[in-house]
This record gives C-alpha cells, sequence and structure tokens, in this order.
C-alpha cells in the first residue's frame, strides 16, 4: 500500500478501492466544523462570565464564524474545482486549525471573534471540498449511501460538540473548547493525503472572478444583515447591509445570465428538484439551528445542567440521525425522495409542536420526544436533498455544487437562530415583564433580567446574595432591634429573589413554547411548498443533472 495517494480519481479506471475509508476522512473534516458551533453553545456562560462579554459581543463571537464561512464558500468552492479539491480541504484544515489555536490564546472579545472568523474562512475551504471529493471518489450507485453517512455525521457532530465541550469544561477553561478540533484537523490531513485521491475538473477553464467576488459580497451583507437587524434593530448597519445584499444579487444574477462560464448557472433554479431541494436544506436547518439555540439554553439555565450534561442529554438526537439516515436508504429507493423528504419535514414540524408544550413545570423528560423525533427527520430529509444538490451539477463543478448546498444550510442555520432567536428574546421580556408586575424590583433590575435568560438567573442570584450578606450582618450585629430589621430585609429579599428565579424560569419556558409554535408554522409551510415543488418517483436521480446540461448547453449556443 502506498504511503500517501497521488492517482487522481478521475484517471481511475475502477471504483477507489479505499474509497470508504476515504469517506472516513472527510467526514472528521465535516465533524470539527458542525462542533466549532455547538461547542461553542455550551462554553458561552463561561465565556461570557470570564471576558465581561455583553449580548453584542456574545452574538459576534458566535456569527463572526458565520459571515466568511457562508460568503466565501461558492468562490473558494470553484477554486477547489479547479485548481486541487484536496488541497482545499488540507489548506481549509490548515487555517482551521490555526483559528482554532488563535481562540485559544485569545483574551478579549475582539480576538475571539477575530479567531472565529479565521474559522469560518477554513469551514468555507472545508465544506464544499468534502462533498466534491466524495462525489469524485464514489461512483454514481454508491453515492447517495455515502452522502447518507456524510449527513449522519452533521447530526453526531451536533450532540458531539456539547459533550467533549463539556467534559473539557469540568477540569479546564471555555478557551480549552478551541482545541478540540486541533487533534481532529491533523488527524484528517494526514488521512486526506494517504487515504483521499486527489482530484479536480478536466475542464473547469476559467473562474468567473467576477461572479465570485459579487457572491461574497451579496452573501456577506445578506447574513450581516440576518444577524445585526434581529437582534440589535433595524438602523442604518441593518438598512445599508440590506440594500447591499438585495442590490448584489440582482447584480450576482445579471451578470451569472450573460457569463458564458458562470460560477454558478443560476437557470438551474428553474429545476424544480434543485429548487426544491435547497429550500427544503435551509428550512430544515432554519428549524434545527433555532430549536438547538434554545433548547440548549433551556436545559442549562432553566432545569440546571452542566455543561457536560447538557451535551449528555442531546445525545438522542444524534442516535435518532443515524436511524433515520439508515431509514434513507431504505425508502428512498421505493417511494422517492418527495415522500422521504416530505416525510423528514413533517416529523422536524412535529418535533416543534410538540416543544410548544414546555412549561414551567417541564423536566428533561419531556424534552426526549422531541429531540428523538427531530434526529429522525434530520435523517429522513437531508440526504436525498444533498444527493439530488450534488447530481445536478457535472463533475466539473462538485466543488460549486457543495458550495450550494452548504450555503443553503448555513443561510439556513442563521436565518433560524436570527428569527427564533429574536421571536425568543422578545417573548421572553414580555413574559417576564408580567410575571414580574406589581413587584418592587427596581426598573433597570428588570431590564438587565430581560437581556437574557441568563442575566435573569444573574439579577435573581444578586438579590439572593445580597440577602444572604444582610442574614449574616444580622447574626453578627449587638442591637436585637437592628438584627431584626436586617432579618426581615433578609427575608423578604430571599422571598424575593426566589419568586424572580421562578419568573425567569417559567417566562423562558413560555418564551421557548411560544417561539417552537412559530418555528412550527413557518416549517409547515415550507413543508407544503417543497412537497410541490420536489419532483415524484417517477424522476431519475440522473434527471436534473442531464437537463441542467441542456440548459449549459443552450446558453453556450
Amino acid at each position: 500500500m502506498r504511503l500517501l495517494m497521488n492517482e487522481p480519481a478521475e484517471r481511475m479506471d475502477r471504483p477507489y478501492a479505499r474509497r470508504w475509508w476515504a469517506l472516513l476522512v472527510l467526514c472528521l473534516s465535516l465533524l470539527i466544523i458542525v462542533m466549532a458551533n455547538t461547542a461553542l453553545t455550551v462554553a458561552a456562560p463561561d465565556m461570557t462570565a470570564d471576558l465581561g462579554l455583553n449580548s453584542a459581543d456574545l452574538q459576534w463571537v458566535i456569527d463572526g464564524y458565520t459571515v466568511p464561512y457562508a460568503a466565501l464558500m461558492l468562490l473558494l468552492g470553484a477554486i477547489g474545482d479547479k485548481y486541487s479539491r484536496r488541497g482545499a480541504l488540507v489548506l481549509g484544515l490548515v487555517v482551521f486549525a490555526g483559528g482554532s489555536v488563535f481562540g485559544y490564546l485569545a483574551d478579549s472579545a475582539t480576538t475571539v471573534i477575530a479567531a472565529r472568523a479565521v474559522m469560518g474562512a477554513g469551514a468555507a475551504m472545508i465544506m464544499p471540498a468534502t462533498l466534491s471529493l466524495l462525489a469524485s471518489t464514489f461512483p454514481r450507485a454508491e453515492r447517495a449511501k455515502a452522502i447518507t453517512l456524510w449527513t449522519a455525521t452533521a447530526g453526531l457532530a451536533i450532540a458531539a460538540g456539547p459533550l467533549v465541550a463539556g467534559a473539557l469544561l469540568a477540569d479546564h477553561g471555555w478557551s480549552s473548547t478551541f482545541l478540540i478540533n486541533v487533534p481532529i484537523a491533523v488527524l484528517a490531513m494526514l488521512g486526506a493525503f494517504v487515504l483521499v485521491p486527489p482530484s479536480k475538473a478536466a475542464d473547469r477553464g476559467r473562474i468567473d472572478y467576477g461572479g465570485g467576488l459579487l457572491s461574497v459580497v451579496w452573501i456577506a451583507a445578506l447574513v450581516y444583515m440576518i444577524i445585526e437587524g434581529p437582534h440589535f434593530g433595524w438602523g442604518v448597519k441593518a438598512v445599508t447591509a440590506a440594500v447591499v445584499a438585495g442590490a448584489g444579487l440582482v447584480a450576482f444574477i445579471v451578470w451569472e445570465l450573460r457569463h458564458p462560464r458562470p460560477l454558478l448557472d443560476v437557470r438551474r433554479f428553474t429545476n424544480r428538484g434543485f429548487a426544491g431541494s435547497n429550500l427544503a436544506v435551509a428550512l430544515f436547518f432554519l428549524a434545527v439551528f433555532g430549536a438547538f439555540y434554545y433548547l440548549t439554553q433551556h436545559l442549562q439555565f432553566v432545569l440546571g445542567y452542566d455543561a457536560l450534561d447538557t451535551g449528555l442529554r442531546m445525545l438522542p438526537l444524534a442516535g435518532a440521525v443515524f436511524v433515520g439516515a439508515a431509514l434513507t436508504g431504505f425508502l428512498t429507493p421505493r417511494v422517492g425522495m418527495k415522500w422521504t423528504v416530505t416525510a423528514g419535514m413533517v416529523g422536524g414540524t412535529a418535533a416543534l409542536a410538540l416543544l410548544t408544550q414546555v412549561d414551567a413545570g417541564s423536566s428533561y423528560g419531556d424534552f426526549v420526544a422531541p429531540l428523538i423525533v427531530l434526529g429522525l427527520s434530520i435523517g429522513l430529509a437531508l440526504s436525498p436533498c444533498t444527493d439530488a444538490i450534488m447530481g445536478a451539477f457535472p463533475e466539473s463543478e462538485l466543488g460549486v455544487g457543495g458550495a450550494v448546498n452548504d450555503t443553503s444550510l448555513e443561510l439556513g442555520g442563521s436565518l433560524g437562530i436570527a428569527i427564533l432567536g429574536s421571536l425568543l428574546a422578545t417573548s421572553y421580556s414580555g413574559h417576564l415583564s408580567d410575571a414580574t408586575a406589581g413587584s418592587k424590583l427596581p426598573a433597570s433590575s428588570l431590564s438587565t433580567a430581560q437581556d437574557s435568560v441568563g442575566a435573569g438567573y444573574a439579577v435573581a442570584q444578586g438579590i439572593g446574595d445580597k440577602a444572604r450578606q444582610l442574614a449574616e450582618q444580622a447574626a453578627h450585629t449587638g442591637d436585637p432591634q437592628q438584627a431584626e430589621r436586617l432579618r426581615a430585609q433578609a427575608g423578604q429579599l430571599g422571598g424575593g429573589a426566589r419568586q424572580m428565579a421562578d419568573a425567569v424560569g417559567s417566562a423562558f419556558s413560555d418564551a421557548v413554547a411560544h417561539t417552537s409554535m412559530i418555528g412550527a408554522v413557518i416549517l409547515g409551510i415550507g413543508t407544503v411548498v417543497v412537497a410541490l415543488l420536489l419532483p415524484g418517483k417517477e424522476k431519475t436521480a440522473d434527471e436534473p443533472a442531464d437537463e441542467n446540461r441542456e440548459l449549459e448547453s443552450a446558453g453556450a449556443r
């Protein structure tokens, strides 16, 4: 066996013998991209306390990764197609690992955000490369099975991130969670040279850098608007980003329609199967990322689980993704992707509907069924969509195909956190105001508590600390009357602290239920649209690619 794999996949006269080992490397690369976000959700409270982050800082720590990740994928996917898909993967892993080390050493909000942005740029190289290498390495008959395992890995990473981060946080600081990525990235780099065959497009031609630049501008502006507007208000920054995103998108479409070899042939979106698959991916991750955003907060703040316990309690989701993926491999060839994807989206809607029953008395047991149903739905819906999207691109554009799939995923996730996160914050603030009406809580303390569930519990803890201080003063004073007054004040404050904590938990639980209802409505309406768009079983998997090749030929003529 050769130490290094040098024979390009395109020159092999038979399927690559070690392709399943190569898939393991690609899945490891995918694992760290997803874990980078899910691990951060459980590290965020410690990071906030240590660095003194405000809500805006924390939001950009999370989303500083998202903007370069989403914006750069199309262009970097095309560059990988032309020069080297494996090279793009390895370079992306190097950048990602470097950003992780930078994050480990960071000691301020600014440096953490910068580190996350570097990691996002690395992820923009890695993500499309994993799918393009998968598609170039596996024969068409096995590609659906390989994509199913790729998707299942994403589901595993959703739960693995909090689990591994929680284990580290038990004995180490938040910065240690950045180092999770480094050994996996090094292992994936070595595996890429030994197990993954090099690959690049045979006839890619000149890269459409004009279209690439426009794609970076409009996607970056769109993601910035999605983050800035709902969380920080529709001021000058958000409105400017919206205008730039709209103008940039129109310019991108016009440019691509006129270019002889466009970065992305936008005519593909006239194909119902292709458009429906991208819409399904975006809508599904809107629901998944949004739900994950508030479920982890509920488990940590309201139910009081530490980071490790939170990770353990997300495992039913990961296990269910594997089961759903296995069902996909059985069902899709028999009933067609339309029914498998629709069933998955119906399941996702049902999972969100179950979460509308959450209230102040809910325990972890009330979350198990929604987590399992959501995991099954991820496994059912996403693999057929990814397979359809990749099948719509010729071999020379597999990196672009992977980038389109991943951009839909990332835009959906960003929208989920922005829309559902904003709804959650508004609903929580309103419910907390109602729950504390008539109390003697100072307006400044109420305003602080309304900022987030973590801030609400911090206010309650501050009141409790004041009560304990007064009780200690009462125990040490020699004046009986003063001691009695101090004990009365301590008792009043102690009761207020408990009342405040109960109000925060109740308000956040009600907000989870309300936000889940909105999410279920959005995903339910989207399910109907996707079901109408997706072709029935009589449409074969190869037809989208054939139709797009006809479009390309027509465009060339």
